[in-house]
């Protein structure tokens, strides 16, 4: 049974999470960090360099194997998850993931560009950073797995992933575009914790809606079930990174306001973000926004090929680009390819996206 084979996948997921959660909770300071190293070891991981191990050649899907819609979109979640999985990895513990959860048969295999460990000023920042971690490893380990049990050959590599944050990186022309960094100027997320704090915004919201928008693309009850719990993280994720930010005063309020106008402008809609914050009576950003929705309180859908704008930084439709230099990987060719914009955007003096 499909059902049986999914709930197997994720009940393993599971407990390696678990896992990780007991020794998370346990351990404190750079004894967590060094933990969570031997940890992600234990669970398949390489030596102690964050140089990423060589991938193997792409194997050719089978001729006549016609893949599942459902999979076709779980295959494109799996490529958000392996981008969120190496940030918040190398980030928060030092390294990217293992070779065993990154390897595939569908599409190019790649490689992780730039990134490092972030030793945080703020404790507190810091378990949110190694617990977010702990939940992207996991959805990737979850997502492979249930891919896995529909069939092995629809199991995708992880892409070519750039999150550098040097002058060339992906963080720097999204951040030039947004507007939070001047044109010759870098945007390096892991140089403090604001930063991270900026970087995972940018991620965070973008996972919310592009699963909320898959979710009636999706007929398999168990597959939606599985795609809605990690939908149910993601927003949890989400609503605390956007907490935090309204915390640390106007500056960051104005900068992540400026990534959720850049984030509009580049999926050429102008109406599914919204910052975290909104100006009082006076103008000032003191009105907090926690949550990117509609007058229903609903939050936002985002099409697969507004998804690929944001994530490959470009307003035209295409493959490549952005944190995925190369593309995504997918069975389908459509679920690879960003949009042309549909609408012009609602002009924004403070964040324009640059078009390509």
């Amino acid at each position: 049974m499909i059902k049986d084979s999914v709930f197997a996948a994720l009940d393993l997921a599971n407990q390696r999470r678990a896992e990780r959660r007991r020794f998370l909770k346990f351990a404190g300071g750079a004894s967590a960090a060094a933990g969570g190293l031997a940890l992600l070891s234990a669970c398949g991981g390489g030596g102690g360099s964050p140089t990423p191990s060589p991938s193997p050649s792409p194997t050719p899907s089978p001729t006549g194997t016609a893949v599942p819609n459902d999979i076709a979109i779980l295959q494109l979640a799996l490529n958000l998850e392996y981008l969120e999985a190496q940030f918040y990895s190398i980030a928060a513990f030092g390294r990217y993931l293992p070779a065993s959860s990154t390897g595939g048969v569908v599409g190019t295999p790649g490689a992780v560009t730039g990134g490092r460990q972030r030793i945080f000023d703020d404790r507190v920042i810091a378990n949110y950073a190694r617990e977010i971690a702990a939940d992207e490893i996991a959805h990737v380990d979850a997502l492979r797995a249930v891919i896995t049990a529909a069939s092995p050959n629809f199991v995708i590599n992880m892409p070519a992933i750039n999150i550098d944050g040097g002058a060339t990186g992906a963080f720097t022309a999204a951040a030039r575009a947004a507007g939070v960094v001047g044109a010759t100027e870098t945007f390096d997320p892991y140089a403090s914790d604001e930063n991270f704090l900026l970087a995972a915004f940018l991620f965070e919201d973008v996972g919310v809606t592009a699963y909320k928008g898959a979710s009636p693309l999706i007929t398999n009850a168990t597959y939606l079930e599985a795609a809605a719990g990690i939908l149910a993280a993601e927003a949890y994720h989400a609503g605390l990174i956007r907490s935090e930010l309204f915390q640390r005063g106007l500056t960051a309020r104005s900068n992540a306001n400026k990534i959720a106008a850049a984030r509009d402008a580049l999926d050429g809609t102008g109406t599914l973000d919204a910052g975290i914050a909104t100006a009082d009576a006076s103008g000032n950003l003191t009105v907090a926004n926690i949550v990117p929705a509609d007058g229903n309180g609903v939050a936002y859908s985002r099409s697969t090929g507004q998804v690929h704008n944001i994530v490959y930084l470009r307003r035209d439709a295409g493959i490549g680009g952005g944190f995925f230099p190369a593309g995504t990987n997918n069975s389908l060719e459509s679920l690879r390819t960003s949009t042309a914009p549909t609408a012009t955007p609602t002009p924004t003096p403070t964040a324009t996206a640059t078009p390509r």
